[in-house]
């Protein structure tokens, strides 16, 4: 977030809008084109904005307008909704533990065929036919996520852990293949699965792959689209800019939990790491992405280390 201004819900400009106000648009963006020229930015893809047909449009039109004028977008996708609606039609109930879903065998399956087929596939159309040259891969492609199983610390007794199956813990980011694919001129879009030391495969949080991607590739932003504001108070009202003191105590009054843990823990880690910005920015503002990178006008949360 730039400023502390209202969130600003825009669209394109129309055909019809006065040149002086399409030139003043290009002008504002310069500067930003400028600094950001051959850097990348990691994108986490998420919420409404993988939902709604409009915003899947804005977002991919965002994603290829970035490539073109030099910038270096790598898209980590999530697909809860599409995961739970998948599980409602065979019959079975998700559960999650501290934001994370609770993966078992059958599970499993299912995370596989929705993210590595369904979601990412879709993405990949969605970005080629605006124009892109997207290529999607999941973390056991070109041994890009090597990972171990998660054990999470049980809330009355941090020495022992609670079992959610085949959930992931990432030992090793290997970026040679998105490296290879975005100095090449594509785009590279993952679905957060790893694999284990035996070929095992493991559901990792889509907010987590994206922070250790964004740490490994040294990205200039980590972007993760929501579909909130940002990180709200206990009130409702936006926080603009949290510093890694601020979130400690947004966590120990219980204004940070469920979904929004392993998000903003990410997002933090990643800004400790060295990203230079770290966003959570509303997945349902119309081309929320070149809002945040290439205005005056943020359209959520910046989190910095300090």
């Amino acid at each position: 977030m730039k400023t502390d201004q209202p969130i600003v819900r825009s669209t394109a400009p129309s055909r019809e809008a006065d040149p002086s106000l399409k030139a003043a648009i290009l002008a504002e963006a310069m500067p930003y084109i400028r600094r950001f020229h051959g850097r990348i930015v990691v994108v986490k893809y998420g919420g409404n904005a993988m939902t709604e047909d409009h915003l899947k449009a804005s977002f991919a039109a965002d994603i290829v307008m970035l490539k073109l004028v030099g910038i270096h977008p790598v898209v980590v996708h999530g697909g809860g909704p599409q995961i739970e609606q998948l599980l409602d039609r065979v019959g079975k109930k998700g559960e999650f533990v501290q934001g994370m879903r609770v993966t078992d065998a059958e599970t499993m399956d299912i995370v596989e065929m929705v993210l590595a087929g369904r979601v990412n596939k879709e993405i990949v159309e969605l970005i080629n036919t605006a124009g892109g040259r997207a290529v999607g891969l999941t973390g056991q492609d070109g041994g890009l996520i090597r990972a171990r199983k998660l054990r999470i610390a049980a809330p009355d007794n941090p020495h022992e852990s609670i079992d959610i199956g085949q959930v992931g813990d990432i030992q090793k980011i290997d970026p040679s293949v998105i490296f290879t694919l975005s100095q090449n001129g594509f785009i590279p879009v993952i679905a957060p699965i790893g694999s284990g030391e035996s070929g095992e495969t493991y559901n990792i949080n889509a907010d987590v792959v994206a922070g250790k991607v964004a740490e490994v590739l040294r990205a200039e932003k980590l972007i993760l689209m929501t579909n909130t504001a940002g990180v709200l108070d206990r009130e409702g009202r936006l926080l603009t800019g949290l510093t890694a003191k601020r979130i400690d105590e947004l966590f120990a009054d219980g204004t940070i939990s469920g979904g929004m843990l392993p998000k903003i823990a990410s997002a933090l880690d990643a800004a400790k790491a060295g990203v230079h910005a770290v966003h959570i920015i509303d997945g349902r503002v119309d081309h929320a992405l070149l809002l945040e990178i290439m205005t005056d006008h943020g359209v959520g949360t910046m989190i910095r280390s300090h």
